[in-house]
């Protein structure tokens, strides 16, 4: 029996809610609510969450380091981009996260897929430039965390006695996760990352760019393992979670999905955001792409934009699929993401085989109707 998947779940710093496309229900990103969120993934079980970067959403690593305090568990996937600041820099940032967290910090690489973003950041590098960057960028990043006295010389970063006086609790170093889908991205993954991350595309799609890491890691003398960053939509039946689906995007513009394409076709050289494009065209009509594959999140979302939809029978069997792959954790999110992280925690859960934080469990079960501590359910009277 394959050992169960090790499921994480989503800080939504650029603002969640429960329709797509609108301000209707619309949450901002204030830190209580995020503080409630990873609050939630903590007692409920998830083995960490992802914290994004980019111009819309806040500050991954200043909001990891205050959800750090208020959680016990919870590992933080904090994403990073090569370019802002230096290896050196961010390594000293890495090892004071990780000594924050006890040992529960993980680095997610993020190049960048969007040159007019990257230019306000200062970044000008063409698209395969940046890849070669983060190479450069991790090569000096990870020696570093591993407690090496670094001098460097390349084409992108120069750096002469560079070194960690404060080291992180993790041995030899925190891990490096990374997502990219051309072939310097995945050159990137098998010399560099130790999780490669692939975005939730059909399995004929998503096999053939895990194997291409492999064979290129392989050739490096080097093993990478896998992540899936995926949206769920999990119901009692198949029926309801379909209902959700659909309820999501109910509220969804045609403009707003004719514009947000527009945006993405114009301004992104993401060889991942344009696949994830082309799973769905902007055409409402074709959203199933494959069984219980639904692209509708990605009309107006960037980035990830599928999400398994289905009962949890149904959606475990989805994801032993990309298990089979060689997928040992999944990065998952629904809308909205408080709420979400219940229903999967509560409906996924027991199907996977992933057991709830035992910690903040008790013997005393408290239902609508009734309180049981041994199991037998006992009458209450309605007032």
């Amino acid at each position: 029996m394959a050992k169960p998947l090790d499921l994480f779940w989503f800080i939504p710093v650029s603002g969640d809610g429960s329709y797509l496309g609108t301000t209707d229900g619309h949450r901002p990103a204030d830190f209580g609510y995020l503080k409630q969120i990873a609050q939630a993934a903590d007692r409920l079980g998830y083995g960490g969450v992802l914290i994004p970067t980019g111009k819309s959403c806040d500050d991954p690593w200043i909001t990891a380091a205050g959800l750090a305090a208020h959680t016990e568990r919870l590992k933080y996937l904090v994403a990073a981009r090569p370019g802002v600041a230096s290896p050196t820099f961010v390594a000293r940032q890495a090892a004071a996260l990780d000594r924050i967290s006890n040992g529960r910090f993980i680095v997610n690489i993020v190049s960048g897929g969007n040159p007019a973003e990257l230019a306000g950041d200062g970044i000008y590098l063409p698209h395969d430039e940046r890849y070669a960057h983060t190479a450069e960028f991790l090569s000096v990043y990870a020696r570093l965390l591993a407690g090496e006295t670094v001098d460097f010389a390349g084409k992108y970063i120069n750096v002469k006695g560079a070194k960690l006086d404060f080291p992180p609790v993790q041995q030899p170093r925190p891990e490096i996760w990374f997502g990219g889908s051309s072939d310097p991205a995945l050159d990137v993954a098998a010399a560099h990352v130790d999780t490669y991350l692939t975005w939730g595309e059909p399995i004929p799609q998503a096999k053939l760019k895990l194997d291409a890491v492999r064979t290129r890691a392989a050739a490096l003398g080097r093993k990478v393992r896998f992540g899936l960053r995926i949206h769920l939509i999990v119901r009692e039946t198949d029926a309801e979670a379909w209902a959700a689906a659909d309820k999501l995007i109910s509220k969804l513009p045609d403009e707003a999905i004719i514009a947000a394409q527009k945006k993405f076709a114009e301004e992104s050289d993401s060889i991942g955001q344009k696949r994830m494009s082309a799973l769905h065209l902007g055409k409402r009509d074709q959203l199933e792409i494959a069984p219980n594959l639904w692209a509708g999140i990605g009309l107006v979302r960037g980035g990830a934009g599928t999400s398994l939809v289905g009962s949890p029978e149904t959606v475990a069997e989805r994801l032993r699929e990309y298990q089979a792959l060689g997928i040992e954790t999944i990065i998952a999110s629904g809308y909205p993401h408080l709420e979400e992280a219940y229903k999967v925690a509560e409906l996924l859960f027991p199907v996977l085989g992933i057991g709830k934080n035992a910690g903040q469990t008790h013997g005393t079960q408290i239902g609508e109707f009734g309180i049981s501590g041994t199991g037998v359910r006992v009458a209450v009277a309605a007032s």
